[in-house]
């Protein structure tokens, strides 16, 4: 008798204990869904991922049963070919770094879809990424140290680490577990992401925002390219009667056949030449800062900061390390996408190392006569042969950003793009560009060409878009991300990770933009020049 009457005690604070319980976790979970962080169940996070998969499937289905013939078996593109390139993204890769090609089902055809296309090793993968954050722009960094000392390299290690890290997280967003546990691919892009992390209620907001991010970012290093040209044209021959602004108009005129361009195949083949270049025109300078090393004015740098003009080193710090909207399409088309992590780590390592002693050495070997664009401080011998080199690189590096934008404007804007757009296809039946729309490429060239006439200062633009762009895509959207769609699977400390990059690079956003149009402002004010 007593141990039945223990036994039904037992059993009421048990389940007592589970009503507490599940009352407890459904509070939380109402708390953090108010929020909008993802608190759903395990099988609802699992449905989730299975819809989001047939959507996907069905969205690039519809898409690829309307392709033209292009000569391939059954009217679709050969595997490999450079009209089969619009089909990237359609794969989804697991852990082990196998992708495996869906056949949409309205389409017949009498070809196989098993052949893998070509991928990139995780080495070429990080000279992609060293490109983009080791490239013309580190030469505003010794500026940034001039106004900022060892703070400026502080700043400049601690952005590399904070990018490193917000690329992983990024593509982390990438991926859903399917009901085996696996890792499934079942986003293609940071839009996508952005997207998912609005739905249900606003299912395209995110797109908007980060297309928006994206284009002026992508404008506005067409507009530094057209910048730096002409302030180095004019400085490598300061005898001739030629302005700064007419030499940003030559420049301009050399890019007007980017209009043109309809993909980057041609481009693509000096890429290489124009990295080999510049890595020599970095070894020069450094060369010619070495020689002078007697002379180094290490009293120079301190721990004291310019309060005005700190700020805006920042945003050049951080507009030099931005990847992230490449990275997505990056680690979906590499051979192994499990090698993503280690190459994050040495390409951003062996970036912060260079960027740090060029940015020392130079700031070392001119103190406080250290200009915005540091070849300026070059002898007028070695200056003239080191600026005609970057020119070029300059003009040969436009048609990338441009491209990359007018892709974004044509899929966003027009029909035709894969977009909910209202605006006409700007392409014809054979795929030739309309004469409206070689125009609004035309204008968005002459556009880059007034920016760069009206706001000649590269280190102030520099500093502007990385406050603006460089810090919402790289540090502030990838931590949201991060903590909406990965809430219930984050450590405590990859949550004070995300909520401490969010705000620090909030107010670093915030703080760098202001006084970068402060300084946009004092510039015009007092005719100032760079």
């Amino acid at each position: 008798m007593a141990h039945l009457i223990r036994h039904k005690i037992s059993n009421k604070l048990t389940n007592a204990a589970n009503t507490v319980s599940d009352k407890s976790q459904a509070k939380v979970s109402g708390v953090f869904a108010r929020l909008g962080f993802q608190a759903a169940t395990d099988e609802e996070g699992l449905g989730f991922a299975d819809c989001d998969d047939l959507d996907y499937d069905y969205r690039h289905g519809m898409q690829m049963d309307v392709l033209p013939d292009d000569g391939g078996e059954g009217g679709l593109p050969l595997e490999g070919s450079e009209e089969g390139g619009e089909l990237d993204g359609d794969s989804h890769y697991q852990r082990d770094g196998t992708a495996v090609r869906r056949r949409p089902s309205g389409l017949k055809t009498g070809g196989s879809l098993e052949e893998d296309k070509p991928k990139i090793t995780s080495w070429e993968a990080g000279w992609n990424v060293t490109n983009a954050i080791q490239g013309m722009f580190v030469l505003g960094l010794p500026y940034a140290i001039l106004h900022g000392g060892y703070l400026g390299l502080f700043l400049i290690i601690f952005a590399a680490v904070v990018c490193c890290y917000t690329g992983k997280i990024l593509i982390a967003c990438l991926y859903e577990e399917n009901e085996d546990g696996i890792l499934v691919r079942v986003r293609d892009s940071y839009v996508d992401i952005a997207n998912a992390c609005c739905a249900p209620r606003f299912p395209a907001l995110g797109g908007h925002v980060v297309n928006v991010a994206q284009i002026i970012e992508l404008v506005m290093t067409c507009i530094l390219y057209v910048v730096v040209s002409g302030n180095l044209m004019y400085n490598s021959f300061p005898g001739l009667p030629v302005s700064q602004k007419a030499w940003s108009v030559l420049a301009t005129v050399a890019l007007l056949p980017c209009a043109f361009l309809k993909n980057l195949k041609s481009v693509s083949k000096f890429s290489l030449l124009c990295t080999l270049a510049h890595f020599v025109i970095n070894v020069l300078v450094i060369a010619y800062c070495l020689s002078r090393a007697r002379d180094w004015a290490w009293e120079k740098v301190k721990f004291y900061i310019d309060v005005k003009k700190f700020p805006i080193s920042i945003g050049i710090i951080v507009f030099s390390y931005t990847s992230q909207i490449f990275l997505p399409s990056l680690e979906g088309n590499m051979q192994k996408p499990s090698e993503f992590h280690c190459m994050m780590d040495w390409t951003h390592i062996s970036a912060c190392v260079l960027k740090g002693l060029f940015a020392l050495v130079a700031y070392l070997t001119w103190a406080d006569a250290t200009k915005e664009v540091i070849t300026d401080n070059l002898p007028s011998t070695i200056r003239a042969v080191v600026n005609l080199f970057l020119v070029s690189k300059a003009l040969l590096s436009y048609p990338l950003p441009f491209f990359a934008a007018v892709e974004v404007l044509e899929k966003s804007m027009f029909q035709g793009g894969g977009g909910r757009a209202s605006l006409p296809n700007c392409y014809g039946p054979a795929g030739q560009l309309k004469s409206w729309g070689l125009g609004l490429r035309v204008a968005l060239v002459v556009f880059t060409l007034l920016m760069a006439i009206f706001v000649p200062h590269f280190a102030l633009l520099m500093g502007l878009t990385g406050s603006l762009t460089g810090a919402s895509l790289c540090f502030l959207l990838p931590a949201l991300f991060h903590l909406k769609l990965q809430w219930r699977k984050l450590l405590w400390h990859h949550v004070f990770f995300d909520v401490a990059i969010f705000v620090i690079g909030g107010i670093c956003a915030i703080s760098g933009f202001i006084h970068s149009v402060e300084g946009l402002i004092e510039a015009y004010r007092y005719n100032l020049h760079d």
